[in-house]
């Protein structure tokens, strides 16, 4: 038997009285993922460990089974090695946000989504007035990029952008959480600053701003750490071959660290415009000659940091139309069995738009299975599915067994 996950990025919620009192998962139209719920079983999963923050990066490596507290070293190290970046012992890896500053406001964590050929062109200019021997930029994907320090110390406290929406961003700016991390938090809240009087008249911004859009007026580090020592998907649970398909480079980074190989689709912006069919089509293509494929759809998620409502149903839907449905007819036809899974990583509430921690729904579809009780897929629904609450690897060993 062969496996897929299907990971919709923030997709739980919470009742909102707008949509009388269901969540936008509750309110949407999923028939086909209401239909594999009703064909599988079903359970809710703790994904952020305790004392843990419900970031992207917790959550994916906890489905996939990882012991957080002896592996995590933040998101900036998964996303370096997605693009490339080999880092040495010495060095410290941090997501590097683009973002809209309006006076002394964090307006928004993406600088109104900007494109990535405009960021490249930011980041290149960044790494010209800003970079040394010491300090490193590298271009990501849109608003999300990579900060490497050399020598720099990662105990520090850092605030992601996303979790603080219009709040003044001085109080926010990097704390040492060790006396000997202080000279690290003043090297990057002076970048912060510095980044700030460059980017202001950059062309790319003016011409932004001419056509009414955000600048990205600074930078944003956070999510320090140094390469991790991670184990594969094959070391841990005996999966021969795996990919992973994904527009973000945090997920393609936890792949390479997990083994799997990275699966580009053309078209795929992590965002509500994303190729659904395309990642579809590419995901089905990687069953033929891979055991297990990891496939990540991250628009829900912005839907959620927006607080866009309508969006965020309509990114559902379509993960369940143009996605969910293709690869669950077309596999049907195939001679091997195919186990599917559907979860969130975490919930992005619209009302806070920002990660919670409250466990997530999932569904796991294997053929021939005796289903559970539960015949649609909802925040609530799955409570009364047969496994209750799973936590650690759990999850990603009962979805494993054949």
């Amino acid at each position: 038997m062969k496996h897929i996950i299907i990971l919709g990025d923030g997709m739980a919620d919470e009742p909102i009285e707008a949509l009388g009192g269901k969540t936008p998962l509750q309110y949407a139209h999923t028939p086909y993922m209401d239909r594999l719920a009703q064909l599988g079983v079903t359970g809710r999963m703790k994904t952020v460990a305790d004392g843990f923050h419900p970031g992207s990066e917790v959550a994916n490596m906890a489905v996939l089974g990882y012991d957080l507290p002896s592996v995590y070293e933040g998101r900036g190290v998964l996303e370096a090695a997605s693009m490339g970046v080999d880092l040495q012992p010495d060095e410290m890896a941090m997501r590097c946000n683009l973002i809209c500053v309006e006076g002394d406001i964090l307006k928004n964590h993406s600088a109104g989504h900007i494109s990535t050929e405009e960021a490249d062109e930011l980041i290149r200019f960044l790494n010209e007035r800003l970079g040394s021997e010491r300090i490193k930029f590298h271009t990501g994907v849109s608003y999300r990029h990579l900060l490497v320090i050399n020598k720099g110390n990662k105990y520090l406290d850092c605030t992601p952008p996303h979790d603080v929406p219009s709040r003044p961003f001085r109080p926010l700016m990097v704390k040492p959480e060790l006396p000997e991390a202080q000279e690290t938090a003043d090297l990057l809240n002076d970048l912060i600053l510095r980044s700030q009087k460059i980017l202001k008249d950059h062309p790319i911004n003016l011409r932004r701003i001419a056509a009414g859009k955000d600048p990205a007026n600074s930078i944003w580090p956070w999510s320090p750490g140094y390469r991790p020592a991670m184990r594969t998907m094959r070391e841990m649970y005996g999966i021969k071959e795996g990919a992973v398909i994904s527009a973000v480079d945090l997920i393609r980074g936890i792949g390479v660290y997990a083994g799997l190989k990275v699966i580009h689709v053309k078209g795929a912006t992590g965002l509500y415009d994303t190729n659904y069919e395309g990642k579809a089509q590419a995901a089905l293509e990687a069953l033929k000659t891979n055991d297990f494929v990891y496939l990540h759809v991250e628009a829900s998620d912005e839907a959620g940091h927006e607080g866009d409502i309508g969006l965020k149903i309509k990114t559902i839907e379509n993960l369940d139309n143009r996605i969910v449905r293709i690869i669950h007819e077309e596999t049907q036809k195939w001679d091997e069995p195919i186990a599917i899974a559907i979860l969130p990583d975490h919930p992005t509430p619209c009302a806070v738009r920002t990660h919670t921690n409250t466990p997530v729904p999932f569904l796991i579809y294997k053929p021939g299975q005796q289903p559970d009780s539960v015949i649609c897929f909802d925040e609530f629904s799955v409570r009364e599915g047969k496994y209750g609450i799973l936590e650690n690897d759990q999850f990603i060993k009962e979805f494993l067994k054949d």
